[in-house]
């Protein structure tokens, strides 16, 4: 039995963007072409908005070799814990990651497509895509999105890897029209993140290697937890850790669940100890 062949679409040279063909081809399967919204946007929010599962708390921090980046577990939606150990942290390729807060389906749903554009990419060009690249092929990724978020449905992502030519990790952030902002040192986005951020400024220094730098990031979404009722914080009982990865020059690395377990509990003895010198 003979198959049948390829439509012209898939054996006609064009763009290196797995993004472009699909818009192209499909535009219906783009997470923000769905059947039913709107790309014009509305100022108002979408029915049933905050019924949506939403993603909260994600840190990213640089060190001398690398970057780290971690994120809580919890979604929410509206006063309601949608999910105790949902992931926000993803690899974005062997180089890069990527972490996500918004609306948790869609902005799950734009990991996938922006992985699938980077291997499309590597894939057609023969070579691998610049972090610059990257980061810029996210920006636009973000913008075809408008539509939703400006109905309430936004997704916020940040990106960060390490950059091969400059041999160093480097961060950046999104607004919800696809601005791009590269960061410097460490960031947080989410409705922690003004909690995170204000932790990152006193713990992070220059000179921490790789085991500190995630000492910082637990450090950082614990305090956000403590503020942010959004924000999940480790959780000893059901054994419960953000998710935390380290870039290297080395690649992606998914830090385990043991030794987060380690660093989550020292984080909470330390914090204990404080309280009962405060009450002495």
């Amino acid at each position: 039995m003979t198959s049948a062949p390829l439509p012209p679409a898939f054996t006609t040279p064009g763009s290196s963007s797995f993004t472009d063909f699909l818009g192209a081809q499909a535009p219906e399967l783009l997470p923000g072409r769905r059947a039913g919204t709107s790309q014009g946007g509305s100022a108002g929010a979408a029915p049933g908005e905050h019924l949506a599962p939403h993603g909260t708390t994600i840190v990213a921090l640089t060190f001398p070799g690398g970057v780290v980046m971690a994120g809580d577990r919890r979604a929410t939606a509206g006063s309601m814990i949608a999910s105790r150990d949902i992931e926000k942290v993803f690899p974005a390729d062997a180089w890069s990651c990527v972490g996500i807060a918004g609306s948790a389906g869609l902005a799950v749903e734009l990991v996938r497509l922006f992985q699938v554009e980077l291997e499309h990419y590597e894939k057609i060009e023969g070579a691998l895509l610049s972090l610059d690249g990257k980061a810029n092929r996210l920006a636009t990724m973000v913008r075809g999105n408008l539509g939703l978020a400006m109905q309430g449905l936004a997704v916020v992502p940040l990106f960060a890897g390490y950059d091969l030519a400059r041999q160093t990790g480097r961060i950046f952030s999104y607004d919800v029209t696809g601005g791009r902002y590269e960061e410097h040192e460490h960031h947080a986005v989410g409705s922690g993140s003004l909690f995170a951020r204000g932790a990152l400024k006193k713990l992070w220094r220059p000179g921490l290697d790789a085991g500190a730098a995630v000492r910082v990031a637990v450090e950082a979404l614990y305090d956000a937890a403590d503020d942010d009722s959004a924000t999940g914080g480790p959780d000893v009982v059901r054994r419960i850790w953000p998710v935390v990865a380290v870039v290297t020059a080395e690649g992606y690395a998914r830090v385990g669940e043991e030794e987060l377990g380690r660093v989550a509990e020292t984080v909470i003895a330390d914090r204990a100890r404080e309280q009962e010198g405060r009450r002495r």
